[in-house]
């Protein structure tokens, strides 16, 4: 099959392999919720302040992954596979930088963080401890992402699903033998994150120098390079900061209405990670056809993959919905048997449940218009709806009392606006634009 065949086989083909990838750091952040779990609420509360924390540097290296698959797809259907190499260098020297800077800036920030977020007490000293474990994996996470960008970009799919599933599997198995074999309580959690980022920063630097060599690529980095990489990561970026700015609210506003809610809304908000990520794995299949076609300016088949993905994103989401509405009774004990959080979950649960087909939608579109580089239109749209929906609801949620099901109105308001939005940019053709990057 070649780089620009688009036929369901080599959709779900790439989709499958995609899918690997993305669903190994929500499975392991599950696997680490329900261990942790084990110790209480305060700990799993503890472990929901931290997690969106480090969440907010994958959110914020969201660029790595998707602005390198872009460049990098479109150089290998020009056939420039040397080119889309130069790309994966360019983002992996940025990838060291960022993770470096969070490193340094994350041990000075923790604590009034954790404070913020956790509202004071137990909760933010329990927090802050992992924290500043959990953070020296920065570069690992962020290598990553550099990592599988430019792997997508070149289809290739056997190698990023051996490394990261070499990392994480590795980690799902410590993380309750330092939880509990070890006594560590919540910093094993931390310190097996970090060990699973540290062997995948590893092998896919290791892949990218063996690659390098082969075709004579430098792995020097190439200051055009990386301010290629800049110019379509400035959009990426402030995108993620809008979905960083939501998120940190929502557990900020969760925590103010005590362990309990905060709780629960670390147990539906990773099950909603986890869910995201494998809806959006058909957009990661929809980014590398994409590229490759509008890199080789073979703009018939855009609408038939726009079509394709579509349709299976939905399908997908119909069928989540309903398995989850139909394991509302029992899944949630798997993560906790708190009693009060327990409680709690059904507030926010059947919003996540009804927002399956909508993700669905989105994230496959947004796989469409990421492989076309089409940054910009997704950074106004995710900013308009972040401000005029998510944020307005989440803190009205305080100042009302609406508690969690008011966080959760806000998430379903942010979701709709972007369904409307990229539904309609899709029918257009301002997005259309051949030719390598």
């Amino acid at each position: 099959m070649t780089s620009l065949d688009a036929g369901p086989r080599r959709v779900l083909s790439l989709s499958a392999a995609a899918l690997v990838v993305l669903v190994a750091e929500p499975l392991y952040l599950l696997v680490d919720t329900a261990v942790v779990g084990r110790l209480g609420a305060l700990p799993l509360g503890a472990l929901a302040v931290g997690a969106v924390v480090l969440a907010q540097v994958s959110s914020l290296g969201t660029f790595l992954a998707y602005g390198t698959t872009a460049r990098a797809a479109r150089a290998f259907g020009a056939g420039r596979r040397d080119r889309a190499i130069a790309e994966g260098v360019a983002a992996t020297w940025l990838a060291v930088f960022a993770g470096v800077v969070v490193i340094a800036v994350g041990q000075v920030v923790a604590r009034p963080v954790a404070e913020a977020l956790g509202s004071g007490g137990a909760l933010a000293d329990e927090a802050v401890d992992w924290m500043r474990i959990a953070l020296c994996g920065a570069p690992g996470i962020l290598v990553a992402m550099a990592g599988n960008g430019w792997m997508r970009g070149v289809q290739s799919t056997r190698a990023p699903v051996v490394v990261v599933l070499a990392g994480n599997g590795a980690s799902a198995i410590a993380c309750p033998i330092l939880v509990h074999g070890a006594g560590l309580g919540l910093e094993g959690s931390a310190i097996a994150n970090v060990g699973a980022q540290t062997v995948v920063l590893l092998l896919f630097v290791a892949a990218l120098v063996r690659e390098s060599v082969r075709l004579g690529v430098t792995l020097r980095p190439v200051p055009a390079d990386l301010r290629a990489q800049l110019g379509l990561g400035r959009d990426l970026l402030l995108r993620s900061l809008a979905f960083q700015a939501c998120f940190l609210s929502a557990t900020a506003v969760c925590a103010r209405f005590g362990t309990a809610s905060v709780a629960a809304h670390q147990v539906v908000l990773q099950l909603w990670t986890f869910m995201a990520t494998v809806l959006d794995s058909l957009a990661i299949a929809a980014q590398q056809l994409v590229g490759a076609a509008l890199g080789a300016s073979a703009t018939s088949s855009l609408r038939d993959v726009t079509r394709r993905v579509t349709w299976y994103g939905l399908a997908l989401g119909v069928v989540a919905g309903v398995v989850f509405a139909a394991l509302a009774g029992v899944l949630p004990q798997v993560f906790t048997p708190d009693a009060a959080v327990l409680a709690t979950i059904p507030a926010a649960w059947w919003f996540f449940v009804a927002l399956m087909p909508v993700a669905g939608f989105v994230f496959a579109l947004d796989g469409v218009l990421l492989g076309a580089a089409d940054a910009a239109f997704l950074r106004r749209l995710t900013l308009s709806c972040a401000l005029v929906g998510f944020l307005p609801a989440i803190w009205a949620s305080l100042a009302f009392g609406w508690g969690l099901a008011g966080v959760w109105a806000g998430l379903s308001l942010f979701m709709l606006g972007r369904a409307v939005g990229v539904g309609l940019r899709a029918r257009g053709d301002a997005w259309v634009v051949t030719g390598r990057a």
